[in-house]
């Protein structure tokens, strides 16, 4: 058997027959085999299953006829020794009332066995039946020489010869009738098992032309179905590898028309359209070139004129904090002498000269982001006790925190070394406090702590104040943002992305945390905590 016997067979048909069908074709093919095989699975045992019933059967009735032949010894000795003893006919009846008894039972017995036996042969054949039925014979025979005799020691005018007469007729014709009942029996049961083992060659005979024609339908079926698609899928895999490297000169046979020559169909139309859209892409990208090289001169152009209008700017804020500088000083000597000469001059000029300060350091922030973006701050890389900067940056806002009214906490700590620029550091704390001073006034306490995490040195300030909203809080590090509280107007927005600045230029972050967790909060207000991270010393 060829692929040609299973498959279709001319080109045409197999052009009309979609993959789908040639495929569902083969599994059918397979399942009948598979439906095959247990068909032959199941009658096999059926028959095997009979023809042991038939057996064990038979052997049943051998047993049968065996307790026959115990039975009837025991007739003949019995009635043996009632000729012997010249017994009466009525003693004579009492002792053999039981052992006839049995021999009676036994051939109810055998006769109802072999009417089964005869009714299950059905299934064996007719010669089976027939010779089955055939044993009721000698069984008749048997039992109408058990019965004559019975008879003739139950009858009073038989004289004790007579008798003996009976019982050699019995003994004599009795055993030959069992011998050839059993050895028919024993004839029937040998040709069952022989049965078996003969049925058993064929079904192994049918089991393995099964498995051949099953062999040749699979191979068959992957010679002339399985292998050509794996054979296409090939091709269709190295089409689509040429199309991953840009390289749309593919023509695949799409001669059949089942469904992986239309894949094949589709895949020329999309290289096709592939290879179109890249001529125009390229054509379009020489476009773009010469766009982008343009738009790029146009950008040299406007980035100069920017660089320009940002050194102008630059140069504004360096200026004007020189200007404003000396009338600044001026206004703080005059509020010191009005402070010591006047009655009660205190309060004014205490206004004056904290106004002076707070300008003051507007001015010295302006000044420092001004350098910070020209390149003119440096910025050390030594090794100092970030705890110490907490004190000192704590001692030197203490004055302020005190004049607002609010408490400023110093949690003690051992000393943890980082490395950085100590002073620019203590003023990005200096700053944090001032910024706590002005927008949580409200809170009344201010907390500074330092911990560890990893190899990152961290210097915390918390504050008890009003918190900052979410949506301003990714802008608060940004050039110029202000808060939206009522110390909004007291600063010019550049503490914070000064603060950042410097930290990050020390391979540090800065990170801000509103509203504080319940259990880190200081009171019932929101809260906020500006956390400083230095890298810890690896010393």
């Amino acid at each position: 058997m060829s692929a040609g016997d299973l498959l279709p067979a001319t080109p045409a048909l197999r052009r009309v027959l979609s993959l789908r069908a040639r495929l569902g074709l083969g599994a059918l093919l397979l399942g009948l085999a598979a439906l095959a095989t247990v068909a032959l699975i199941v009658i096999g045992m059926e028959r095997v299953s009979a023809r042991i019933d038939a057996a064990l059967v038979a052997e049943k009735r051998i047993e049968r006829y065996s307790v026959l032949s115990t039975q009837v010894s025991t007739f003949i000795v019995v009635a043996a020794e009632a000729i012997q003893s010249g017994l009466p006919m009525d003693e004579r009846s009492a002792r053999l009332d039981s052992v006839t008894a049995n021999i009676s039972r036994t051939f109810v017995n055998l006769r109802q066995d072999l009417e089964a036996a005869v009714e299950e042969a059905r299934a064996l054949g007719l010669d089976e039946q027939s010779r089955r039925a055939t044993q009721s014979i000698g069984i008749a025979r048997m039992e109408a020489l058990f019965l004559s005799t019975r008879d003739a020691f139950l009858s009073g005018s038989a004289d004790r010869e007579r008798l003996q007469g009976h019982m050699d007729i019995f003994a004599i014709g009795f055993d030959p009738l069992l011998n050839g009942v059993i050895t028919n029996e024993v004839r029937a049961r040998n040709a069952i098992l022989s049965g078996i083992d003969d049925l058993r060659y064929r079904l192994t005979r049918i089991a393995f032309g099964i498995a051949a024609m099953t062999l040749i339908v699979m191979t068959a079926f992957y010679m002339g179905l399985v292998r050509p698609q794996f054979d296409r899928l090939t091709l269709l895999r190295d089409a689509a590898r040429q199309i991953g490297q840009e390289d749309f000169a593919i023509a695949l046979p799409d001669r059949q028309l089942d469904e992986i020559g239309l894949l094949f169909t589709e895949t020329n139309r999309m290289a096709g359209a592939l290879a179109r859209r890249k001529e125009a892409v390229d054509q379009e990208w020489t476009r773009l070139n010469a766009t982008i090289f343009e738009r790029t001169e146009a950008l040299r152009l406007a980035n100069a004129e920017l660089s320009r209008t940002d050194e102008n700017r630059r140069r504004f804020f360096a200026d004007i904090s020189h200007e404003l500088r000396t009338p600044l000083t001026v206004i703080l000597m005059e509020a010191q002498l009005g402070l010591k000469g006047a009655d009660d001059p205190a309060p004014a000029f205490e206004t004056i000269q904290n106004r002076a300060l707070r300008l003051s350091r507007r001015i010295d922030d302006l000044l420092r982001i001004a350098r910070s973006e020209t390149g003119q701050l440096a910025l050390s890389a030594t090794r100092f006790d970030l705890a110490q900067i907490l004190t000192e940056a704590a001692e030197d806002t203490r004055a302020e925190v005190q004049c607002a009214g609010m408490v400023l906490d110093h949690v003690a700590a051992a000393p943890l070394t980082v490395i950085g620029d100590p002073n620019w550091t203590r003023q990005v704390v200096t700053g944090l406090i001032q910024n706590a001073v002005r927008h949580a006034r409200a809170g009344g306490r201010i907390v500074l702590s330092v911990d560890r995490a990893d190899a990152t040195g961290h210097a915390h300030v918390t504050d008890n104040g009003p918190g900052i909203p979410p949506e301003d809080q990714a802008t608060v590090f940004e050039r110029f943002a202000q808060g939206r509280g009522d110390a909004k107007a007291e600063g010019f927005g550049i503490g914070l992305a000064l603060a950042r600045w410097v930290v990050q230029q020390q391979g540090g972050h800065i990170t801000l945390t509103s509203p504080l967790p319940r259990d880190a909060s200081l009171g019932p207000a929101p809260g906020t905590k500006v956390t400083v991270g230095l890298p810890l010393d690896a010393a």
